[in-house]
């Protein structure tokens, strides 16, 4: 279905290739070939972009502004088959070459094997999950970024896990996340303590030391009603304006220079795209928040 065309209503997406140094750049890292679950999430980066048509650009405010106005946004396109060791080396040297050039990285999974290689490429010295899960599983898989990450030198206290949910993991990876040192913020924590207090915590301890912060947004931390194309994702979750306040909020501070918006499947969304709207969406309040960035 086409969309109409406004002359006085712009569009988000279909930026530029990086041309020289730019505020913000997106990069499609579609991984799935690891997942715990059958997944198409390496249809997601291309379903994102067309998503984006669907949306303006502008931020209320007041005054109005303009995102692509504001800011210098690119995107660099696909990293193509991203799994395995030599995918993630590409991964990983893209995401260094566009970290050289950008305010912001922003990678568009894939599920969350993406996270290891992204963080990485980003020089990330900091760490803050919005996810239902901990990712502390053995092995290399969509469960295993944080362990890995950690495993390859990352400091586990500089690691802020925000929105681990009851039933969606096991006491064992509740004691790892424990013994290594990571704070934990739970869903219940979230919802009583409130999205200002929470990121401003995360952000006090991921940003604590040398290196950036990188943020890995898994939409499957959001309530099923808002992401049936997770496919982990739960009832009971967060809103999608939670979701969307805390992406903001992190993306405000200058500390956080990479992000990804992964463990959406394309391929299993509802027919009005829930799901990867919210994942759009999710860009363009990393976008908002590196706008009104100090």
């Amino acid at each position: 279905m086409s969309l109409p065309v406004d002359p006085l209503w712009p569009r988000a997406g279909d930026w530029p290739a990086p041309d020289g140094s730019v505020d913000a750049v997106l990069v499609g890292v579609p991984t799935w070939r690891t997942s715990l679950s059958p997944t198409g999430a390496h249809a997601t980066p291309a379903a994102i972009r067309a998503a984006l048509r669907r949306f303006s650009p502008t931020l209320m405010g007041p005054p109005p502004t303009d995102l692509t106005e504001a800011l210098r946004i690119a995107d660099a396109g696909d990293v193509a088959e991203p799994d395995g060791e030599a995918g993630e080396a590409a991964v990983r040297a893209r995401v260094a070459e566009l970290a050289a050039r950008a305010r912001l990285v922003v990678a568009l999974g894939g599920d969350n094997a993406a996270t290891f290689p992204v963080a990485q490429g980003a020089g990330a010295g900091g760490l803050i999950t919005l996810d239902a899960h901990f990712d502390l599983r053995d092995g290399v898989s969509n469960g295993s970024p944080v362990r890995r990450l950690v495993a390859d030198g990352l400091d586990p206290w500089r690691i802020v896990q925000i929105g681990i949910a009851d039933f969606a993991n096991s006491a064992a990876y509740a004691r790892r996340a424990s013994d290594l040192g990571i704070t934990v913020i739970t869903l219940d924590d979230v919802r009583r303590l409130g999205v200002g207090a929470v990121m401003a915590r995360a952000l006090k301890v991921a940003g604590a030391g040398e290196g950036a912060v990188h943020l890995d947004v898994d939409v499957d931390v959001c309530d099923r009603s808002a992401a049936p194309g997770c496919p982990a994702s739960v009832p009971g979750g967060l809103a999608a304006w939670e979701l969307r306040a805390l992406v903001r909020s992190a993306a405000s501070d200058p500390r956080v220079a990479s992000a990804d918006i992964v463990e959406v499947d394309a391929t299993a969304d509802t027919p009005d795209g829930r799901t990867v709207r919210l994942a759009a969406l999710c860009v363009l309040e990393l976008l908002a928040g590196l706008a009104v960035r100090t």
